[in-house]
């Protein structure tokens, strides 16, 4: 594609029609709260709100052209990130909730909501507590792996001050960014002095993740268990 980014590896796409796909992106996200908004207008008809968990997610970010790139699978905040509502009936509303959780969490917390115990072998974690205080203490980080192929992998670890990342196990690359005073991550802190006890520290807990999703041509091993 001669180095070029999509949507310009098209050739002939002009500059109005890059704008397009923009729009046409921004379309879809309006298409879509409409129908979350025909959704909720029923489950009020109906009376069904006062005894109905409602999550909203999707899959994650998308880049249209911020950094000079396009489409998704990025490590960076803006690509690995994604939008997570949940509301549950009886709990205070309009909370917002600054931790790291991952996908994994959403059936662990259903389960635990609807009145079952959470099977100790789930990877992930209940959200009750940050549901119920959004302040709680939450120590487990969130793991985002990137995957181009077998030599090409991208491993992140998002705390809630930090985003850390390596790949190919460190080999090909580190990058480390200060979300409290970087959030669009455009200072790689990874290789100051200053921060080499963090990113060694970093390192040692992302290995735990990055060791274990790494597949053999044949077959694919599960991410330990997170143990509560």
């Amino acid at each position: 594609d001669g180095g070029k980014r999509w949507p310009y590896y098209y050739v002939g796409l002009t500059r109005d029609e890059a704008k397009q796909c923009k729009l046409a992106y921004y379309a879809t996200i309006s298409f879509v709260d409409a129908q979350i908004g025909r959704i909720l207008d029923t489950l009020e008809e109906n009376n069904l709100m006062d005894n109905t968990i409602i999550v909203f997610w999707s899959d994650h970010g998308y880049f249209l052209g911020e950094k000079g790139l396009w489409y998704k699978r990025k490590a960076f905040e803006r690509s690995a990130r994604t939008p997570l509502i949940i509301a549950v009936p009886g709990t205070k509303k309009g909370q917002d909730c600054l931790k790291p959780v991952e996908l994994i969490d959403m059936y662990p917390t259903i389960v635990d909501y609807a009145g079952y115990d959470v099977p100790q072998e789930l990877e992930g974690f209940t959200l009750r507590p940050l549901l119920t205080n959004p302040q709680a203490k939450w120590d487990h980080p969130a793991i985002t792996q990137v995957h181009h192929n077998a030599q090409q992998q991208g491993y992140s670890l998002r705390t809630e001050k930090w985003r850390y990342t390596e790949w190919n196990e460190g080999k090909a690359g580190k990058e480390l960014y200060d979300h409290e005073n970087d959030p669009e991550e455009k200072i790689n802190l990874a290789q100051s002095p200053k921060y080499a006890l963090l990113t060694a520290q970093l390192s040692k807990q992302l290995q735990i993740y990055s060791k274990t999703y790494v597949a053999e041509p044949s077959k694919t091993k599960k991410k330990p268990e997170n143990k509560k």
